[in-house]
């Protein structure tokens, strides 16, 4: 009888011990079975790279006429800025030639340039699903240049002597540059619970962020049509031939944004990979504008002069990514 209580003890230690086990390492079905790892990091990653941005450029003018008169033995159309500081008091050999809708001008040339862009963003895999990982990310889009002068070059009738004219508006000095706050998630293709190391890991990401673009306009009245449009006064300040030096404009333009990214990664070791790969980001429309330079909010006017529309970033950038 003693034997059998002995032997019948030593197996009810084994069932406790092996129920505490159980408890110990719970849905071992997706995770190490020997110390629980659902695969679930912290991610934060730093980048940085070359951006390249095109658009299409759209005259934003709106109403605004300018005024031209023709020299009556040649035939020669001039900007009536232009016949007003040349005859103050007037000339026979001009007649008023009509109005043009410098709205109905195209621009010279779409925006295209390359810039530098960095960016960080921090994250986590997801618990038994470890090829999934969700980055809150910030990216910088530093200044790029879209100079042109002329601004807008085309052909236009006056009116309303219903004469052809090839017009020339404006120069502009101006720049870009975009900070852009986003969610994305990743998909890292590789089995299993870890990330395997000494390999190239292909991804694929998808994602959306709000884009604050910032723009800054020196606009100048280089072919003399603008200086005597009465509405842009107060855009500027006249020299001592009339024509206005407009005020540098600094314009803030907000966006949702759609994303998508693809690249590899290269673990070299459990916790620190390098990460290589191409970022698209879709901004609707960005723009350009003139202001009064007042200085308080309430008495500031502003303009709209011209915008990007369409705009598309593609980032190439290479980095570091940490997980821990």
């Amino acid at each position: 009888m003693r034997k059998s209580l002995f032997i019948f003890s030593i197996l009810s230690l084994g069932f406790i011990a092996s129920a505490d086990a159980n408890w110990q390492y719970p849905k071992n079905y997706s995770r190490d079975v020997w110390n629980g790892d659902d695969g679930m990091r912290f991610v934060i990653s730093v980048r940085g790279g070359a951006a390249y941005g095109t658009a299409n450029i759209k005259n934003e003018i709106g109403g605004l006429t300018g005024q031209y008169m023709i020299d009556i033995n040649t035939g020669e159309i001039i900007p009536k800025a232009y016949y007003d500081a040349a005859f103050p008091s007037g000339s026979t050999d001009y007649a008023y030639a009509g109005y043009a809708k410098l709205g109905d001008l195209p621009v010279a040339d779409n925006y295209k340039d390359v810039s530098v862009a960095v960016g960080v963003s921090a994250g986590f895999t997801m618990p038994d699903a470890p090829q999934w990982r969700v980055e809150f990310g910030f990216d910088h889009i530093s200044e790029s240049d879209y100079n042109q002068n002329p601004l807008f070059d085309g052909e236009l009738t006056l009116i309303p002597t219903g004469l052809q004219v090839e017009v020339q508006s404006g120069g502009a000095q101006s720049s870009m540059s975009s900070d852009i706050y986003s969610i994305m998630a990743f998909y890292d293709f590789f089995d299993g619970v870890k990330k395997p190391v000494k390999e190239i890991i292909p991804y694929l990401g998808v994602g959306a962020g709000y884009a604050d673009t910032k723009t800054m306009l020196q606009l100048t009245d280089a072919y003399g049509d603008l200086s005597d449009v009465y509405e842009l006064q107060n855009f500027g300040i006249a020299d001592d031939a009339g024509v206005i030096q407009f005020h540098k404009a600094e314009t803030h333009t907000s966006n949702l944004v759609p994303m998508l990214a693809v690249g590899v990664s290269y673990g070299i070791n459990e916790r620190m990979y390098l990460d290589a790969g191409l970022r698209g980001m879709y901004v609707s429309k960005v723009k350009w504008q003139l202001t009064n330079a007042a200085t308080t909010q309430s008495e500031e006017k502003r303009r709209d002069w011209f915008s990007a529309e369409k705009l598309m970033y593609v980032n190439a950038m290479v980095g570091f990514r940490v997980e821990f």
